[in-house]
């Protein structure tokens, strides 16, 4: 692939050159199988851990990487032209470390965050249920207090990594009913508690590496020490993490509209018809200069945020945009690079067919980008002098 950044440091440089060659040398080689058996690349995450990028956004007295958001996302980015599931999956892993890393106790992380940011035990995040995708104060899985532990019923809807994860973190009501926001706290459950199942994965249309299942509690007993935060704080908490969750899939998604793009490329110059490159063809031509300025337009929107974030700023409504333009952009991108082919594109003699139907569910999870728009206009009426909530989100 091209150079397509320009960092204002050598050493961020490098990584990411070291990232693009990891991607290429070690992962591509592994997708086309894993993507057609729905294998879960469990190891790859191992051997991402390894290497250091699981932790990259976290501190590095914490045992991360210690790099800005801004870099983070570009990492993402170089991961999700080649491999899609795996680009969701370091992010998805990042938003479960989240809450450990900003509301647990210096002993909490002390335990358990460097074996998380080292990729020794890979994590899950579980909000969604199947009756409240988006309106996740309606939940109904509860959390009940016995003596010095917890004990949490019921099931989390779309949960990726379910099955694999080696803990999960979970959103559950303590108190009230469902609708109370503030009756929601957090806690990080092993893999191996009693009581924790998971349901076969769903069948889906794309990301098929990426498993994702219904995670159920029956009975599922934790030590009170796995409570992050206090009671009644898991709803602040999961909405805080999901600001740069959503950035996370904003460049995923922009990787992976590179990668259609290339791939097209790569065609148009190749293929020939009436004489010359399809590439000269004028109508063909400017369908390539129309996915090349979407792809810039959402890297641009996405680093932007990025740099919000590292300066200390508010950036959620920044995030919103990035993960809505970007997606949106990738749809189309992705579609595109199947027209372009032609009906080869239409075949899975290439890969852009699986580029297309991967990018379909960026636009639905972590918000879908209807809860996207909603998140804006409400932020939108704050800032004119409003007093609109924003109560909605959406886990992976």
């Amino acid at each position: 692939m091209p150079a397509r950044r320009v960092l204002d440091s050598d050493e961020h440089a490098d990584l990411l050159r070291l990232v693009r060659d990891i991607a290429t040398s070690e992962l591509l080689p592994q997708v086309a199988e894993a993507e057609a058996t729905e294998t879960f690349p469990r190891e790859a995450f191992r051997m991402l851990g390894k290497t250091g990028i699981l932790g990259l956004p976290y501190p590095e007295d914490v045992g991360g990487g210690g790099v800005s958001y801004e870099v983070y996302l570009q990492v993402l980015e170089e991961l999700g032209a080649v491999w899609a599931s795996v680009g969701v999956g370091v992010s998805v892993h990042a938003l479960s470390c989240f809450g450990l890393h900003t509301r647990g106790t210096e002993e909490q992380q002390q335990l358990w965050l460097p074996e998380m940011l080292a990729g020794d035990l890979l994590g899950a995040y579980c909000l969604s249920e199947a009756h409240a995708g988006s309106d996740p104060a309606a939940m109904r899985t509860t959390a009940r207090r016995d003596g010095d532990s917890y004990v949490l019923d019921g099931a989390k809807a779309w949960t990726t990594h379910g099955g694999h994860a080696d803990f999960y973190k979970v959103m559950a009501r303590t108190s009230g009913e469902p609708g109370d926001a503030r009756g929601i706290s957090c806690f990080l459950v092993p893999a191996d508690a009693d009581g924790l199942s998971a349901d076969p994965p769903e069948r889906k249309m794309g990301l098929t590496a990426s498993h994702t299942t219904t995670m159920r509690f029956d009975g599922v007993r934790v030590d009170g020490d796995r409570l992050l935060g206090a009671e009644g704080d898991g709803l602040k908490i999961a909405l805080a993490g999901l600001d740069s969750g959503r950035l996370g899939i904003a460049a995923v998604a922009v990787g992976l509209a590179q990668g259609a793009l290339d791939h097209a490329l790569a065609y148009a110059r190749e293929r020939t018809t009436f004489g010359k490159r399809i590439l000269d063809h004028q109508g063909l031509g400017f369908v390539l200069a129309d996915m090349e300025a979407a792809i810039q337009t959402a890297r641009a929107t996405t680093l932007h945020a990025a740099r919000l974030r590292d300066a200390g700023l508010p950036f959620g409504r920044e995030a919103s945009i990035a993960k809505l333009v970007a997606t949106d952009n990738a749809m189309k991108v992705t579609t595109d690079a199947v027209q372009v082919l032609g009906g080869a594109g239409y075949t899975k003699d290439f890969p852009v067919e699986r580029f297309m139907r991967e990018a379909k569910v960026m636009q639905i999870f972590e918000g879908t980008n209807q809860v996207q728009r909603l998140v804006v206009s409400r932020s939108l009426d704050l800032k004119a002098g409003g007093d609109g909530e924003i109560t909605v989100a959406a886990p992976s």
